[in-house]
């Protein structure tokens, strides 16, 4: 059997002052990359990809690649790279001499000039190219805003049920695995959607209440008969689309209206339920009192609204203010993306004590560059290193130019290109532990836990001044179409 395999892939947020280019797919993350080499580049990794060639191969199929285009979160992608791009894809599916059947790695939240659900659209333009009786899935992030057009296009589609997200390769071989049942046992999947009307909140860490109770649903859901798979996607709130919200999607074996019945089933619950997923996330200054009494070290803050995850530019100040006018000792801020820094530092050299003015230059909703008066630890020319895990596990991060600077007990990695810390892989490698901090500054929503919290004292997902925070966005969504909950003024 020969399965055609391709990935585009992109959280795209709509609010955000970072642009989306050719750069962006070819030169950050994990390149651009076409045809054998994307096998061979993430074979072994906790990636779909990793997990689809895993998987094909444990069932004697061929896996044949065509392209692999990840873009890190950013804005929506201009029409013509996103026409280019899965041009170059189609292109290549027809290159192939016949197709079993198609494994797709999608995000689920990308936006495309023209194309508010671009995932449907891939899905949808892949359908026609290989015709309705070959049997497409797709792997999916939790963070999706879900459309009917992809329940109607695709077979079956799988999202992450880990968060933070560190499943990949696991969704990838279940991927692989439905493929092997369709094509060798007769399954016949029939895919229904449940939309809620809601944006999720942060709580939505899957491995403490009450987001697990969601998890452990859904697996009883999915333990009984005649059920294929079935996911929940908790929205990417950051884009002013008219799919917009939380969502249920359900695969069964020939039975349409059971996996109708049980999305609607699994939907109902956590709508009853909605307050339960959302959570304060007050500002580091106000957090810090009560971090301090409850004595547990070290404390993380981890900066949701400036993860550049998220599609943040990285260089928000409002954590670095609070930080020096606390006075706070052995303190760490990982990251602020700032290149113009990192080039005086780079300058200047390791040793050397230099004023500086960091973050805060992209946009001033990011608040302003902060006065330091610092030394330069440790410097990197290009920011290369080699991911722990157990996210991105096996692959190379490339953070660009990069310092490690400090003022009076307070650490701040400073980076080029953007990127969450979902490990302390990179900090070691610039003569950083945040293991021997008492305060860590994160800018990620959650990612990060699955290798920070083995060792963390207490986190809080923490607020400040940025493009995406609540006060930025308040009136501006004007696309969505409907009510959500919470109410938010859309």
């Amino acid at each position: 059997m020969r399965i055609a395999t391709g990935s585009i892939s992109h959280e795209s947020s709509t609010f955000t002052t970072v642009a989306t280019d050719w750069n962006s797919y070819r030169n950050q993350r994990f390149g651009y990359r076409t045809g054998q080499e994307v096998l061979d580049f993430f074979r072994g990794s906790n990636t779909a990809v990793g997990g689809f060639l895993a998987g094909c191969e444990q069932h004697g199929f061929e896996l044949v690649p065509t392209i692999f285009a990840n873009a890190h979160p950013s804005g929506p992608t201009p029409r013509a790279i996103f026409d280019e791009i899965l041009d170059d894809m189609l292109t290549r599916m027809g290159q192939i001499d016949r197709i079993d059947g198609v494994l797709l790695d999608l995000h689920g939240a990308m936006v495309a000039e023209g194309h508010d659900d671009a995932d449907g659209h891939i899905l949808a333009a892949v359908r026609e190219r290989v015709g309705p009786e070959v049997p497409i899935i797709a792997q999916l992030d939790i963070h999706s805003n879900m459309s009917p057009l992809r329940v109607e296009a695709a077979d079956v589609i799988i999202g992450h049920e880990t968060y933070p997200e560190i499943d990949q390769e696991e969704r990838g071989l279940e991927c692989a695995d439905i493929m092997r049942r369709i094509l060798q046992e007769g399954l016949k999947p029939t895919l229904a959607l449940h939309q809620i009307p809601m944006v999720w909140g942060m709580n939505q860490v899957t491995a403490h209440p009450p987001m697990r109770q969601a998890i452990e649903y859904l697996h009883e859901i999915e333990s009984r008969p005649g059920v294929i798979c079935g996911s929940i996607a908790t929205c990417y709130p950051l884009a002013d689309i008219p799919n917009l919200g939380a969502s249920v999607y359900i695969a069964t074996d020939n039975d349409q209206a059971l996996a109708q019945s049980l999305a609607d089933e699994l939907g109902a619950w956590i709508w009853e339920r909605r307050t339960d997923w959302q959570c304060p996330m007050p500002a580091v200054a106000d957090i810090l009192p009560e971090a301090e009494a409850a004595g547990k070290y070290p404390i993380i803050f981890a900066d949701r609204d400036d993860n550049t995850g998220g599609g943040s530019p990285g260089d928000s100040t409002g954590v670095l203010k609070t930080f020096l006018a606390q006075g706070l000792q052995d303190a760490c801020i990982l990251y602020i993306t700032d290149p113009e820094t990192v080039a005086q530092c780079r300058q200047a050299g390791v040793g050397a004590e230099l004023d500086l003015a960091v973050g805060g230059k992209s946009t001033p909703l990011q608040g302003e560059p902060v006065p330091m008066q610092a030394t330069v630890v440790a410097l990197s020319d290009d920011g290369k290193f080699t991911y722990a895990g157990p996210r991105n596990r096996g692959l190379d991060g490339f953070m660009g130019p990069s310092a490690h600077i400090v003022q009076n007990g307070i650490h701040v990695l400073l980076i080029s290109e953007r990127e969450q810390p979902f490990d302390i892989a990179f900090s070691l490698t610039m003569d950083l532990d945040p293991r021997k901090m008492r305060y860590i500054s994160v800018k990620s929503a959650a990612h990060f836990r699955a290798n920070f919290e083995p060792f963390a004292g207490n986190i809080y997902v923490v607020s400040e001044p940025s493009v995406h925070s609540g006060a930025t966005l308040q009136g501006q969504f004007k696309n969505v179409g409907r009510k959500l909950y919470p109410e938010y003024d859309l």
